[in-house]
């Protein structure tokens, strides 16, 4: 990601934890999630580690990112080591992670005086919550809450324990999500070949072995499911937790062995005896076709291995621990008894008896847990960092621009309109709306500099304008899968198809041969936009005109025709504006600052004032109903604005988001304003998870960009209309005159 403000000096969050190389479940954790935060932040707060170490001996091959160790075992190395901290005055926030059993002392008491001892504002994300616990268990927490200002549980059950059980005020209790990382939906038949697991029906387990774990159970519920589907593999991956091979040795992965020996299970049961990295683990979770988790401990208040192989979109057999209670559903997987096989046979063959119910499983499952990507988790950690601690600043951080989305829609006729999840769905056929915009998209991607691959897109695109333009120059929208042209012709499309032409034609950047088809496709349509009469497809077509005329002044008809449609914008905004209601018709619905910005431009090419006066006036009302206090949030679909009634906040789309970056980079630069600018970039954290649901609209990992904001949940497919208006948004902030300001 790169930064749109001037450099300040950044602010450090101190993690106390295991980290890796240390094989430990709280390491990687810590390594994800800070790893999150500063792709997300940094440069303006960046992310340090203060390791914890088994002992004084140990010695690990850290990163640069760690800058303190503390031995745990030792009892005078945590006070010296908060008094280090203290000293450190770029470190304005310690985050603790807490496992009763990494920190020295009696229940991890060790950990108490070195947090009466520093001076910073302290976090502690507490990794295990006991119900119930015994006195001095109740004690170690009690006091460890009375120092912290924030405890961050990672299930809803721990938030009532903490209160419940340990009389710790609600106020400085927050539930968050364990993190997960981001995998593209899909079937595992690719990961099966890739692992030689090809033909195999695939069950796994993974996660360091501990007798805790429990699968001698799934192991003995296996000879059934065998019995009924002989193609079955039961995957058991990780190595021993090093704690249990330093003081047991192997003795349970032995005993598994004997189990699997006894029943008869060799050519079914697999060890994958290693400390397996992150792309192994979901590697091997997207190979997967059900999971298995057999933890004994009902106490388990948080398990990332559960939560991971969900965020893969698998469903789960579970033993109805405290976090299995809280992250299953009936409609993402089974829970099951503990230490009971028979239980977990039931309801492996309930599963795969039934492919139906298990594939929605686990596209529920994937669903579910999207609140759960590490860019999500890390936001949250930082709104509690915020609330308590000084920070530098607010991060306007933007994404790597990537086209790999709107690549993966794109065949050899065109741009597919429709996705399920982040794939194609080519039976709901093309849109020559997205075909319009995805121009845009590539001409603004090529002002950034030479892109074949933009260029080859444009052609694409245009080839299929050619194909959808009538005789008449007015162009369908809809072209089926069969590529056959529907009969509609719609306003906006003619807009939006001359917004298209009249920018390519302008761009210096922009292959000879593509502008000359689009000037030639511009100029059929161009007698037909008098025909045009709702103000979004007159706005759409200004600005279309506004770029034409950049690259060819001299044309008098068309300056006249750009004049004639500002002019009745104005007039519409004059006839329908009034005390409370400054705008151009009753209702706001979709692409709302469009209108704005095509009176700005006119402006801009003509400077008369009325122009300016009406953009500025209903620019300035839109915004009243669009930001609030803590977010962005667009007119939403589901029942839109109409005058003198209450606006709908869902369904928010990408569309209107985008419209309005846009017209406030504009604004910016007509007015001067600096608000207008700092306006864009709040809009377009919209995209990152600065709105109503605080999630990530972006995908970061497939270049996509979901359907819309509902008013519980995202709608996870990422079509062609949303990606690309992302892409015009993210491309608007690469304009030149914003580039100097960085």
């Amino acid at each position: 990601m790169t930064p749109l403000r001037a450099k300040v000096e950044s602010s450090q969050i101190l993690f106390v934890s295991t980290y890796p190389p240390r094989e430990c479940g709280i390491a990687t954790f810590t390594q994800d999630l800070t790893q999150a935060l500063d792709k997300k932040f940094s440069p303006l707060v960046k992310t340090k580690i203060c390791a914890l170490n088994e002992q004084a001996t140990s010695i690990y091959n850290y990163n640069q990112n760690v800058v303190q160790q503390v031995a745990a075992s030792e009892l005078e190395n945590y006070v010296s080591g908060a008094n280090k901290i203290n000293a450190r005055s770029e470190v304005k926030l310690v985050n603790i992670q807490h496992e009763f059993g990494i920190y020295g002392g009696y229940w991890g008491n060790y950990l108490i005086p070195f947090m009466q001892a520093l001076d910073k504002p302290i976090v502690v994300t507490l990794h295990s919550v006991l119900p119930r616990p015994q006195e001095y268990v109740r004690k170690v927490v009690q006091m460890m809450a009375a120092r912290a200002q924030a405890l961050v549980v990672m299930n809803r059950l721990s938030q009532k324990v903490l209160i419940q059980d340990y009389q710790i005020p609600q106020y400085k209790i927050f539930y968050i999500p364990h993190g997960i990382p981001q995998v593209m939906y899909g079937s595992g038949q690719p990961f099966k070949e890739q692992l030689g697991l090809s033909g195999k029906i695939v069950l796994s387990t993974f996660g360091l072995l501990s007798d805790n774990k429990g699968i001698q159970y799934a192991i003995r519920a296996l000879p059934k499911i065998v019995q009924k589907y002989p193609q079955v593999v039961y995957l058991i991956i990780g190595e021993t937790h090093p704690n249990v091979r330093k003081n047991e040795g192997e003795h349970y992965r032995n005993f598994l062995n004997k189990e699997v020996k006894r029943l008869g299970l060799s050519n079914q049961v697999k060890f994958y005896n290693k400390y397996i990295n992150l792309e192994e683990i979901t590697n091997f979770l997207q190979a997967t076709d059900i999971y298995i988790s057999t933890t004994l401990s009902q106490a388990q208040s948080v398990s990332g291995t559960l939560s991971y192989a969900l965020g893969c979109g698998r469903p789960v057999v579970s033993t109805a621990t405290h976090y299995a209670e809280h992250i299953i559903t009936k409609k993402n997987g089974i829970l099951v008894r503990f230490r009971n096989a028979s239980d977990i046979t039931k309801a492996v063959l309930s599963l795969l008896g039934d492919d139906r119910t298990r594939l929605a499983m686990g596209a529920q499952a994937y669903k579910d847990t999207r609140p759960m990507i590490w860019p999500n988790v890390a936001e949250s950690y930082y709104k509690i960092y915020k609330k308590i601690a000084s920070l530098a600043g607010e991060s306007n951080k933007l994404p790597p621009i990537k086209l790999d989305h709107l690549v993966r829609l794109t065949d050899d006729f065109g741009v597919v309109q429709h996705a399920r999840y982040s794939r194609p769905e080519k039976r709901f056929g093309y849109s020559t709306d997205d075909m319009a915009r995805a121009l845009i998209v590539c001409a603004q991607y090529l002002q950034l500099g030479s892109s074949g691959m933009a260029a080859n897109l444009m052609r694409i695109y245009m080839k299929f304008l050619k194909f959808a333009q009538k005789k008449n120059g007015s162009f369908v929208n809809i072209v089926t899968q069969q590529r056959r042209r529907t009969a509609a012709i719609e306003d906006d499309v003619q807009g939006r198809v001359i917004w298209a032409l009249g920018f390519v034609s302008a761009q210096a950047n922009v292959a000879e041969d593509i502008k000359k088809e689009a000037r030639h496709y511009f100029k059929k349509i161009f007698p037909l936009i008098k025909r045009l009469k709702a103000p979004r497809s007159m706005a759409f077509a200004l600005c279309g005109l506004y770029y034409y005329l950049q690259a060819f002044p001299q044309e008098q008809k068309v300056k006249k025709s750009l004049a004639q449609l500002a002019d009745h914008l104005a007039l519409l905004y004059e006839h329908n504006a009034s005390y409370k209601w400054h705008w151009f018709e009753d209702f706001l619905t979709y692409s709302n600052a469009k209108l704005p910005e095509a009176l700005f431009l006119a402006y801009d090419l003509l400077r008369k004032k009325r122009y300016l006066k009406v953009a500025q006036a209903s620019l300035k009302f839109l915004d009243s109903l669009t930001f609030g206090p803590k977010y962005f949030a667009p007119i939403g679909q589901n029942g839109w604005c109409f005058k003198d009634k209450t606006r709908a906040y869902f369904d928010q789309q990408p569309e209107d988001v985008s419209t309005m970056v846009q017209a406030k980079i504009l604004a910016y630069k007509i007015t001067k304003n600096k608000k207008q600018l700092s306006d864009a970039l709040r809009a377009f954290q919209w995209f990152l998870g600065k709105n109503y649901l605080g999630l990530m609209v972006y995908d970061e990992l497939t270049g996509g960009c979901h359907d819309g904001l509902g008013q519980f949940e995202l709608n996870l497919n990422q079509g062609a209309e949303s990606t690309i208006c992302y892409l015009m948004a993210r491309l608007a902030l690469q304009d030149p005159v914003l580039v100097k300001l960085k």
